[in-house]
């Protein structure tokens, strides 16, 4: 361990944005090094912050390495670009870290750690990022408004031009800046177990702010505290469950009763499948099915822990669940179809989300939705309730599916639909809903 004041931090910070510029997932690359290295909560605090900041920020601190060095920042070693982001990010982006710590930390981090012979890179790339910050420079000024909004808040380039086309160049800069914020924690009470009134009450003699979310009837967001939720009063007991106010919206359009048999059919890690199950009772069954072996075992640890016995746990491709359970056909009361999407409603929370995708992915998503959609359709009753869902403002993977799939079926109605921005809806993720009928003849 370092004897240099928060070293260790920034180095720990380093390697998660290393393992994420190498196609790591973010939240995986944290919990990694968490789990490889002792940190108490404060320094856990400024991991998360130094190495999500960068990652959110990849593309704007991109712009200010090609404006101030003399090599682009894509033909950079890969070591020394996420490096040069973690101490610009620290220089242009926070508040409570002195300067010379930021950079003096960066500098030593080099001399270090293989990039001894590119330590006074470092030292003059950060020191002109400050020289110009304190002058009250920005980068310049660009003619095209993509690329304008794609450096500012740090967006790829094709999709500011995607959000512009969609919103305007007003919303687009506001929903933009929505991705740029750090999201609260949202949880949602287990009416099975505690009341929202009992909840605030622990939160609020254990030190922990919270205020009610509108619109949420149990629903409480986190303002501040420290530690995992995990060790938060009240988890261990099943009394309530992480979950963003948008994806809380979802099991009550479903409008699922005692005794119905339910199909979640891409379940995990089974927020909404334990949700449908309080809001039943307990009463009834669910099937909760996902292909991941391993995100299955989440919607297991869940449901055991908040006191849930109605679910029937399947690993399986839904898309396959007529071959393979042909007694199935019109079984289900009820069916949620939260699909895998882009995710493009929730890069507040991921940071990483808006570097993995691109045109091509989506397509590649709009054909697993729609195969999806026609795949458990038959498997609805007549006189049934399916719910599509999705975590993205794509409009081909909302709008354009949910159109496309009631044209090829007559024998389905639309009941209601909604798109969730970011920065709406009193700053939830960005998500779609459709709830769809079965005809009775």
């Amino acid at each position: 361990m370092s004897s240099i004041k928060g070293l260790d931090a920034r180095r720990a910070a380093w390697e998660v944005i290393q393992a994420v510029g190498g196609g790591a997932f973010a939240d995986v690359a944290l919990e990694r090094i968490f789990n490889l290295y002792s940190f108490k909560s404060l320094d856990k605090a400024l991991i998360t912050e130094l190495s999500y900041g960068a990652i959110r920020h990849r593309y704007y601190l991109d712009c200010w390495i090609d404006f101030l060095g003399k090599v682009p920042a894509k033909k950079q070693p890969p070591l020394l670009r996420w490096l040069l982001h973690l101490g610009l990010y620290q220089i242009l982006k926070m508040k409570r870290i002195p300067p010379a710590a930021a950079i003096n930390t960066t500098v030593e981090l080099a001399k270090t750690h293989h990039l001894k012979k590119l330590a006074p890179v470092v030292n003059g790339i950060l020191r002109s990022a400050l020289r110009t910050k304190e002058r009250g420079l920005q980068l310049p000024k660009l003619n095209n408004p993509s690329l304008e909004l794609a450096k500012n808040e740090s967006l790829p380039p094709w999709f500011a031009d995607e959000l512009i086309a969609w919103k305007g160049i007003k919303d687009a800069h506001k929903i933009a800046k929505a991705f740029n914020c750090v999201s609260s924690i949202d949880i949602r009470v287990n009416k099975l177990r505690a009341d929202l009134k009992e909840v605030k009450e622990i939160f609020d003699s254990g030190g922990i702010n919270n205020q009610f979310i509108p619109n949420c009837p149990y629903g409480l967001e986190i303002r501040s505290s420290e530690g995992e939720p995990r060790k938060w009063p009240g988890y261990e007991e099943g009394k309530w469950s992480v979950q963003d106010r948008s994806s809380q919206l979802i099991a009550p359009l479903l409008g699922p009763l005692p005794g119905e048999k339910i199909l979640d059919a891409c379940a995990a890690p089974g927020g909404k499948s334990t949700h449908i199950a309080e809001i039943m009772n307990n009463e009834g069954k669910i099937w909760s099915v996902d292909r991941s072996p391993r995100r299955s075992k989440k919607i297991l640890a869940n449901s055991e822990r908040l006191g849930i016995n109605c679910l029937q746990l399947l690993v399986a491709d839904s898309n396959e669940l007529l071959a393979k359970h042909p007694q199935w056909k019109s079984f289900f009361d009820r069916i949620l179809i939260d699909a895998p999407c882009s995710g493009l409603g929730t890069l507040s929370r991921h940071p990483d989300a808006r570097w993995r995708m691109n045109k091509d992915n989506i397509q590649q998503l709009v054909l697993l939705q729609s195969q999806l959609l026609n795949s458990l359709a038959p498997l609805l009753k007549n006189g049934g309730k399916l719910v599509y869902s999705t975590c993205t403002i794509h409009p081909e993977e909302n709008f354009n599916q949910i159109k496309n799939f009631l044209q090829l079926k007559s024998d389905f109605l639309l009941e209601y639909e909604k798109q969730i921005w970011p920065g709406e809806e009193d700053n939830g993720d960005g998500f779609y809903i459709a709830v769809l009928n079965k005809l009775k003849n």
